[in-house]
C-alpha cells in the first residue's frame, strides 16, 4: 500500500507545483519584456520630440538633424540598439548604425505601420530564452496633426533572456526544493497513514504464527484507523477466548474419560478371567480399550501443547539429535531397520529442547512403524551457509504417500486408510507441528524417491522476533 499511495501523493504534489511554475514562468518573461517595451517607448518618445521640429523647409534644420544623428549615433554605441528616424516613404531623416535600413517585411515593419496610423507599439511578440529575437518599437513623430515620420527602435534581447533564464532558474531551484519538502511530507504523512496498518499487519502474522496474545497498540494514525485497531483487538481477544474454552474442553475431557475408562479396563480384565485365556473377542475389547486411552492421552498432550509458550534456548541440534536416534535404535534393531545419524558436525538453532526432542521423537516413531525390515531410515542434520534455519531431515525406506495424502498428513486424527492396521492415534504429526510453532519452526513432508517419505523439521537460527 505505502508503494501505490506515495507515488500517488507525489504526482499529486508535482502536478500542483507544475501548474504553480509554469505561470509564473510565463507572467516573468512576460514582465521582463514588458519593461524592456516601456524603456523602448521612453526613448523613442524623446527621439520624436527632437525629430519633431526638423524640416525640410527650416534654416536650423540641418542643424537639428545633425543633433539627432548625433543622439543616435551615440544611443546605438551604447546599448547597442539600431535606432533611427524614417519618413512615410521610408527615407532615413537619421540612423545608426549607418548600414543599418528598415526592414521591407517582418516586426520592424509591422511596427512601422502600425505608428503610421498614430499608435505606439506596445505588444511586440514575446521573445523567449530559447530564441534569439529582437524587439522592435516603433512611436510616430506628429506635426500639426498629422504623422509625419517614425521613430524605430530595433533591441537586442540577449540581456533579457538571460535575466529571464536567471529567474526561471530560481523558480525551477525553488520548486525542486518545494517538491522534496512535499516528498518528505508525503513520506511522514504516508507513514502516519499507514502505521496502524502495518502494526495490524504484524499483529496478525504473529497470530497466524500462533502468537495469540499479540495485540496492536491503537494510539497513531487517523480515527478510523484506531478504531479499526481497537476492533481488531476485540476480535483477537475473543478469538484467543474461544480457542482458550476449546483447549480447556479438550484437556477436561480426556482427563475426566481416563478415570472412567480405566475402570472400564479393569472390569474387562475381571471379565476376562471369567472366560477361555484365547477368547479373541476379550483381545479386540483390550486392544480397542488401549487405543482410546491413547487417544486420551495424545489428546491431552495436544490441548497442553496448544497452551504452552516454547523455552527458547540456542542449542546444538546434533547432540539433541545423536541421543533421539540412539534411544530409537533399540527399537529400529528390533525391527530390522537401519536407523544412521549424518549430516553437519555442529549446528546451532534457537528451539525449545523438549518440544524438538517430542517432534523428533514422533517422525522417527513415524518411519520405523512405515519401514519394512532391511531398508534404512537416515536421520540428517544441515545448515546451509547463510540459511535462516537449521534443519532435521528424516527419510525413510517405506511405502510413502500419495500426493492427496500428502496435502492431510499432520491433520488432527487422520490416517491414510492403507496404513489402519497400524498403531497410533493420528495425533503425534499434530502435537509435533503445534510444539515447533511455538517456538517458530515448522514440519514438512515430501516425497523420498524411489519410495518413501521424506520430513523435514525446521527451526530457526537467529531468535524469533529479534
Amino acid at each position: 500500500m505505502r508503494s501505490r499511495l506515495l507515488p500517488l501523493l507525489i504526482v499529486l504534489m508535482a502536478a500542483v507545483l507544475l501548474t504553480l511554475g509554469f505561470p509564473l514562468a510565463i507572467s516573468v518573461a512576460a514582465a521582463e519584456q514588458q519593461r524592456l517595451v516601456i524603456d523602448r517607448i521612453d526613448d523613442t518618445a524623446r527621439f520624436a520630440a527632437l525629430a519633431q521640429s526638423i524640416t525640410d523647409t527650416s534654416p536650423d534644420s540641418e542643424e537639428r538633424r545633425r543633433t539627432l544623428q548625433t543622439d543616435l549615433e551615440l544611443y546605438a554605441s551604447v546599448y547597442d540598439i539600431r535606432a533611427g528616424v524614417f519618413f512615410r516613404d521610408d527615407r532615413a531623416l537619421a540612423k545608426a548604425p549607418g548600414f543599418w535600413n528598415l526592414p521591407a517585411e517582418g516586426e520592424g515593419r509591422t511596427a512601422f505601420n502600425e505608428a503610421l496610423l498614430g499608435r505606439r507599439s506596445h505588444d511586440p511578440p514575446q521573445v523567449w530564452p530559447w530564441r534569439d529575437g529582437r524587439v522592435v518599437v516603433a512611436s510616430p513623430v506628429v506635426r500639426d496633426g498629422d504623422v509625419v515620420a517614425v521613430v524605430v527602435l530595433d533591441s537586442p534581447t540577449g540581456e533579457m533572456r538571460s535575466r529571464i533564464l536567471r529567474t526561471w532558474l530560481f523558480i525551477g531551484l525553488g520548486e525542486a526544493l518545494a517538491l522534496l519538502v512535499a516528498v518528505g511530507a508525503a513520506v511522514r504523512l504516508t507513514g502516519w497513514v499507514l502505521l496502524p496498518v502495518r502494526t495490524l499487519d504484524a499483529a496478525t502474522h504473529d497470530i497466524a504464527g500462533g502468537r495469540m496474545r499479540s495485540r496492536v497498540a491503537a494510539s497513531a494514525g487517523p480515527p478510523e484507523l484506531r478504531r479499526l485497531a481497537r476492533s481488531f483487538n476485540e476480535m483477537a481477544d475473543n478469538v484467543e477466548d474461544v480457542l482458550e474454552q476449546q483447549r480447556a474442553f479438550v484437556a477436561d475431557a480426556s482427563h475426566q474419560l481416563r478415570n472412567p475408562l480405566a475402570a472400564l479396563l479393569l472390569r474387562i480384565e475381571l471379565l476376562a478371567l471369567e472366560l477361555p485365556e484365547d477368547s479373541e473377542e476379550i483381545a479386540a475389547v483390550r486392544t480397542e480399550g488401549k487405543r482410546l486411552a491413547r487417544v486420551l492421552d495424545d489428546l491431552l498432550d495436544l490441548a497442553l501443547a496448544e497452551h504452552a509458550e516454547a523455552d527458547l534456548q540456542l542449542i546444538d541440534i546434533v547432540p539433541l539429535a545423536a541421543e533421539r536416534v540412539a534411544s530409537w535404535r533399540p527399537m529400529a534393531e528390533r525391527e530390522g531397520v537401519n536407523l544412521t545419524l549424518d549430516g553437519a558436525p555442529a549446528a546451532t538453532a534457537w528451539a525449545d529442547p523438549v518440544a524438538l526432542s517430542s517432534a523428533l521423537d514422533a517422525v522417527i516413531d513415524n518411519a520405523l512403524k512405515f519401514t519394512p525390515a532391511g531398508e534404512d531410515v537416515t536421520v540428517t542434520v544441515t545448515v546451509a551457509a547463510g540459511a535462516l534455519v537449521t534443519t532435521v531431515v528424516v527419510a525413510d525406506r517405506g511405502p510413502g504417500l500419495t500426493e492427496a495424502e500428502l496435502e492431510r498428513v499432520g491433520d488432527r486424527f487422520w490416517r491414510s486408510t492403507r496404513h489402519q492396521n497400524v498403531s497410533g492415534s493420528g495425533l503425534g504429526l499434530s502435537i509435533s507441528r503445534v510444539l515447533l510453532a511455538a517456538g517458530g519452526g515448522s514440519i514438512a513432508y515430501e516425497h523420498h524417491a524411489p519410495h518413501g517419505l521424506r520430513v523435514t523439521v525446521s527451526v530457526p537460527r537467529d531468535l524469533p522476533g529479534s
